[in-house]
C-alpha cells in the first residue's frame, strides 16, 4: 500500500513557484533586482513628455512621482489578482513607450488635462472590451504573439544604447556598458544557481562601483532631492475629454492590449502556468483599471513591461511575490524622491548594459515563441516578414511616414503598433477567412 501511495504522490509537492514566496534574506534582494532594471522606464516617459511640453521641473517631478505611483498599485494588483483583475504572474507594469508621441501631439494642440481625460477613457474601453480579447485569443497564435514580441524587444535596444551613450562618457561609458554585460553572462556560466539569480543585481553593483574612478557616475540628484513629497494630480487640473484626443489615444491603446496579451502569454509559458484565456481577460482588466486610475491621478496609460519577460526568463525566478514587493517599494519611491534619485544615480552605461540583455532576452523569447508556428508554410513565412520589416522602418527611418497626415503617424510611427497589425491582418487572411489552405514548399 505504501509502494502505491509513494507511486502517486506528486514530484513537486508543495506551491508552484509562481506562488512560492522567498525568505526574506532573498525576496529583498530579488525584488530591488526588479525595481532597478524597471525605474529608468517608469521615470523616461514622463520626464521625455514633461520635457517636450517645456514643463517646469517641479512639474516634471509631479509626472513622475504620479507614474511611479500607479506602476506600483499596478503591479501589485497584477502581480497578487483581486478577483476578477490580476494574472497573478510576475508582470510588471508601467507606462508605454507607444503612447510617449500622441501624448506629446496632445499635450500641445489641447493641454495634458486632455491626455488624461483620454487615458480615463482608454482604460474604462479595456475594461469593457477584454473578455472579448479572451475570446478572441484564438486569433493571436504563436505566428502573431512571437513576432510582436520579439519586434517589441529588439525596438528597445535602441534605447538601451541612448543610456549607454547619453551620459557622454565616450569609450569609457562603452567599455563600463560592455563590462557590465560581460559581468551578467560570467556570473550566469560560472556561479552556482542561487547567485545566478541574481545575476543583474551585481553586474549594477559591480558597474555603478567602476563607474566611480571613471567619472561616471553622479550623485548630485541625491542631495538635492526632497526628502518627502506627495503626487499632486490637481496641478494639472481635473481631466478633459475631448474627442480627437480620445481617438488617438484608443488607437494606442489597441496596440497596448495586442502587446499586453503577447507579454502576459509570454510570461505564462516561462513560469509554466498562466497563458490562457481567463488569464489574459483578468491581465487586460487589470490594464484598464490600472489606466482609468492612471488618467485621474495625472499619469499615462499602463500596460506591461517587456523587462519582466527578460528578466524572469534571464534568472528563472518565477515567484509574483518578487515582483510585488518591487513595486510596493516603487510606490515609497514615489513619495520620497530622495530614494529615487538614488536609484536613478546608476550610471547610464551600467543601466543600457542591463537593459540590453534584457531587451534582447526579450526578443529572443519572442523568437522562441514564433518557433512553435510553422515556418515551412511560405504565408507564414511572409507574414513573418513583413511584420518585422514594416515595423521596423520607424527605427531606421524616423520621419518615413512625415508627409502623411498626424492620425495615422500615431499609427506607424510605432514599429510595434505597425507589426501588430501586419501581423493580425496577415494571419487573419491567411488562415481564417478560409481563402487560403495551408501550402507546403514543393519537394525539391
Amino acid at each position: 500500500m505504501a509502494v502505491v501511495e509513494h507511486a502517486v504522490a506528486p514530484a513537486h509537492p508543495g506551491p508552484h513557484p509562481v506562488d512560492a514566496r522567498p525568505p526574506w534574506r532573498r525576496l529583498v534582494p530579488l525584488s530591488l533586482q526588479h525595481l532597478l532594471v524597471a525605474y529608468a522606464g517608469m521615470a523616461t516617459m514622463p520626464l521625455l513628455v514633461g520635457t517636450a511640453l517645456h514643463l517646469p521641473e517641479d512639474r516634471i517631478r509631479l509626472l513622475i512621482s504620479a507614474n511611479l505611483l500607479v506602476s506600483g498599485i499596478a503591479t501589485v494588483l497584477q502581480s497578487l489578482g483581486l478577483k476578477w483583475f490580476g494574472a497573478r504572474l510576475p508582470v510588471v507594469m508601467g507606462s508605454t513607450f507607444t503612447a510617449i508621441t500622441p501624448a506629446i501631439l496632445i499635450g500641445q494642440e489641447h493641454g495634458l488635462a486632455a491626455v488624461f481625460g483620454a487615458t480615463v477613457v482608454s482604460g474604462l474601453v479595456t475594461l469593457a472590451v477584454a473578455p472579448w480579447f479572451g475570446r478572441c485569443l484564438h486569433l493571436f497564435p504563436p505566428l502573431v504573439t512571437g513576432t510582436v514580441i520579439a519586434v517589441i524587444g529588439f525596438s528597445l535596444v535602441p534605447s538601451a544604447a541612448s543610456l549607454v551613450t547619453g551620459d557622454g562618457g565616450g569609450g569609457s561609458g562603452l567599455a563600463l556598458a560592455a563590462g557590465t554585460v560581460l559581468l551578467v553572462v560570467v556570473v550566469e556560466r560560472l556561479a552556482p544557481p542561487a547567485l545566478a539569480r541574481f545575476s543583474v543585481l551585481l553586474a549594477m553593483a559591480v558597474g555603478t562601483a567602476a563607474a566611480l574612478p571613471l567619472g561616471l557616475f553622479d550623485g548630485s540628484g541625491v542631495a538635492d532631492a526632497h526628502i518627502v513629497t506627495a503626487p499632486d494630480p490637481t496641478a494639472f487640473g481635473a481631466p478633459t475629454f475631448v474627442v480627437p484626443a480620445i481617438a488617438a489615444m484608443l488607437v494606442v491603446q489597441l496596440v497596448n492590449m495586442v502587446e499586453s496579451v503577447g507579454d502576459t502569454l509570454a510570461v505564462g509559458q516561462i513560469v509554466g502556468r498562466g497563458d490562457d484565456a481567463p488569464t489574459v481577460v483578468r491581465a487586460l482588466r487589470a490594464d484598464g483599471a490600472a489606466t482609468v486610475v492612471s488618467g485621474a491621478l495625472a499619469s499615462f496609460p499602463i500596460v506591461t513591461f517587456g523587462q519582466s519577460v527578460g528578466l524572469v526568463s534571464v534568472t528563472r525566478v518565477k515567484s509574483r511575490h518578487v515582483v510585488a514587493l518591487s513595486r510596493v517599494l516603487m510606490v515609497v519611491l514615489a513619495f520620497v524622491p530622495v530614494l529615487g534619485a538614488a536609484v536613478a544615480a546608476v550610471p547610464g552605461p551600467v543601466l543600457g548594459g542591463v537593459s540590453l540583455v534584457m531587451f534582447g532576452t526579450v526578443g529572443a523569447v519572442g523568437l522562441r515563441i514564433l518557433a512553435r508556428a510553422d515556418l515551412s508554410e511560405p504565408r507564414n513565412l511572409l507574414t513573418v516578414a513583413l511584420a518585422f520589416a514594416l515595423g521596423m522602418i520607424p527605427l531606421g527611418a524616423p520621419d518615413f511616414y512625415a508627409p502623411l497626415p498626424s492620425y495615422l503617424r500615431t499609427v506607424l510611427d510605432s514599429g510595434i503598433a505597425v507589426t501588430g497589425i501586419v501581423a493580425f491582418l496577415l494571419n487573419l487572411l491567411f488562415h481564417r477567412t478560409g481563402a487560403a489552405r495551408p501550402r507546403k514548399e514543393p519537394a525539391r
